[in-house]
C-alpha cells in the first residue's frame, strides 16, 4: 500500500507541473521519514552526493559540450556538404543527406535533441525550398536523430549502464549494428518516397567534388576515430573519451577559425542546464531507490513476474509494452533513472543479457521521444521547422515503424546487437 502511494503522489505533483526530479524528491523523502523516522534526515544528503557523483555521468556534459562547439564552429556545415557530395545524385537524396549526417553528428554529442538542432536549423529550411513537404522534413529529421541515440557515444547509454551496473563500452558496441540498419531502412523509405513523388536529385555525382568536400571536412572526421577508437581500443573510458572529444572539438574548431563565439556560449549555457537537470534526477532516483530497496520493491516484483512466466522472451514483451509507454509521459533519462534500477533484478533473474536489455530500453524511450504528449525530439524539431505536431506525427507513423522493427529484431535476435559484443569482449 505504501508504494501504491508512493507512485500516486509522485505522479500528481508531476500533474500539477511539479518537476519530476522535485517530485521524486519529495515523495521519496516522505516516503523514507515515515518508514525510518526523522533521524534518517541528515542521511538523505549523503545519498544525493553520492548518486549525482559517478564518475561515468561526467561523459554527459562533455559530449554535449563538444556537440555544441561542432554546431558553432563550421563543422557540421563541412559534413553536410560531403553527404550532399556522395548521396546528392540520388532521388530523394537530400533526405538521405539528413539521416546520414544525423547519425555521424551522433557519434560527437549522444544527444538527440543536440543532433536535431544542429542538423535541423541547416538542412530542414534547405529541403523545404528544394519541394520536401514541412512535415515530412520535420518527422524524418526527428526520427533519424532518435535512432542516432543507439549509436556510440550515446548519453542514454550512458545513465543505464550507471543504473544497471553494465559496461558502458559494450553497450556502445551493441549499437552500432542496430544504429546503421535503421539509418539504412530510413534511407530506404526516403528513396521510396522520392520516387513516388517525383523528389528532386540535388546534383550530379563529381569525383570532385567529392574529394573536395571531403578534403574540407577531413579533420571532422577524425572525431568519432579519436573519440570511438580510444574508447573501444581500451586506451581511454568513456568518460575520458568524452572529455578527448571536447579538447578535439576545440582544437578543429580553431583550426578552421569560425567559431561564433556568442553561439557557443549560449550553446554551453544550454548543455550545462541539460546536465544539471540530469544530475538533479540522479540525485534525488538515488534516495528512491534506497527506499525502494529497503523496502524490497524489486525483489517482490521480480517474483510477481516470475510466478506469472519463466520465459525470457514473453518478459522482454512485457517490458517492451511496458517502457513505449512509459516513453509516452517520461523522459529518457527520467525513465531510466525512475525504472531500471526496479526491473533489473527481473531481468537478471530471467538470464536476459543486461547489455541486450540496455539496447531494447534505449530504442524503447527512442520511440518514446517520437509518440506525444511529451516526445521531446519531435517537439523539437516541429519548432525548429514551424510545423504543426500533428502534421508531424501523422507523417512521423512510417520512421516510427521502422525504430518499431528496428526494437523487435533487437528484442528477438539478440545476436544482432551482441555479436560484436561476442566477438571482441567475451
Amino acid at each position: 500500500m505504501a508504494i501504491v502511494l508512493l507512485i500516486l503522489s509522485i505522479l500528481v505533483l508531476v500533474l500539477i507541473n511539479v518537476p519530476i526530479a522535485v517530485a521524486l524528491g519529495i515523495a521519496a523523502t516522505v516516503a523514507i521519514v515515515a518508514s525510518q523516522g526523522v533521524e534518517s534526515l541528515p542521511n538523505l544528503a549523503i545519498v544525493m552526493y553520492n548518486g549525482a557523483t559517478n564518475f561515468p555521468l561526467i561523459a554527459i556534459p562533455l559530449f554535449i559540450l563538444a556537440g555544441a562547439i561542432m554546431n558553432t564552429s563550421g563543422i557540421s556545415r563541412r559534413l553536410i556538404a560531403f553527404a550532399s557530395a556522395l548521396l546528392g545524385f540520388i532521388r530523394g537524396g537530400l533526405a538521405m543527406v539528413n539521416v546520414g549526417t544525423s547519425l555521424f553528428f551522433a557519434e560527437i554529442s549522444g544527444s538527440a535533441v543536440a543532433d536535431v538542432a544542429a542538423i535541423g536549423s541547416v538542412l530542414m529550411p534547405a529541403m523545404k525550398k528544394k519541394g520536401y513537404p514541412g512535415p515530412f522534413t520535420a518527422a524524418l529529421t526527428s526520427s533519424s536523430a532518435s535512432l542516432a541515440i543507439i549509436i556510440p557515444p550515446s548519453i542514454p547509454m550512458i545513465l543505464y549502464a550507471v543504473m544497471s551496473g553494465s559496461s558502458v563500452v559494450q553497450l556502445f558496441v551493441a549499437g552500432i549494428i542496430p544504429g546503421l540498419l535503421g539509418g539504412l531502412l530510413m534511407m530506404g523509405l526516403c528513396y521510396h518516397y522520392a520516387r513516388k513523388y517525383g523528389w528532386p536529385v540535388e546534383e550530379v555525382f563529381q569525383w570532385k567534388r567529392l574529394w573536395a568536400t571531403f578534403k574540407d571536412a577531413s579533420l571532422a572526421f577524425l572525431l568519432p576515430l579519436i573519440i570511438l577508437g580510444g574508447i573501444f581500443g581500451g586506451v581511454v573510458t568513456a568518460t575520458e573519451g568524452a572529455g578527448l572529444a571536447v579538447v578535439a572539438a576545440i582544437a578543429i574548431a580553431l583550426y578552421y577559425r569560425e567559431i561564433d563565439w556568442p553561439q557557443l556560449r549560449s550553446a554551453i549555457i544550454d548543455g550545462a542546464v541539460q546536465t544539471a537537470v540530469v544530475m538533479l534526477l540522479v540525485a534525488s532516483s538515488a534516495l528512491l531507490g534506497v527506499y525502494l530497496t529497503e523496502e524490497q520493491v524489486p525483489q517482490r516484483l521480480a517474483q510477481a513476474i516470475a510466478e506469472l512466466t519463466t520465459n525470457k522472451y514473453l518478459i522482454l514483451a512485457l517490458f517492451n509494452l511496458f517502457f513505449l509507454v512509459v516513453g509516452l509521459f517520461l523522459h529518457s533519462a527520467a525513465a531510466i533513472i525512475l525504472v531500471v534500477p526496479i526491473v533489473m533484478p527481473v531481468v537478471n533473474a530471467a538470464g536476459i543479457d543486461p547489455v541486450h536489455f540496455g539496447l531494447v530500453v534505449t530504442l524503447n524511450l527512442a520511440i518514446g521521444q517520437q509518440t506525444p504528449p511529451v516526445a521531446s525530439v519531435l517537439m523539437t524539431a516541429c519548432s525548429i521547422a514551424k510545423e504543426n505536431i500533428w502534421d508531424v506525427t501523422k507523417a512521423n507513423l512510417p520512421f516510427i515503424g521502422v525504430l518499431l522493427l528496428v526494437l523487435l529484431l533487437v528484442t528477438y535476435v539478440p545476436a544482432l546487437p551482441l555479436s560484436l559484443v561476442n566477438l571482441f569482449y567475451r
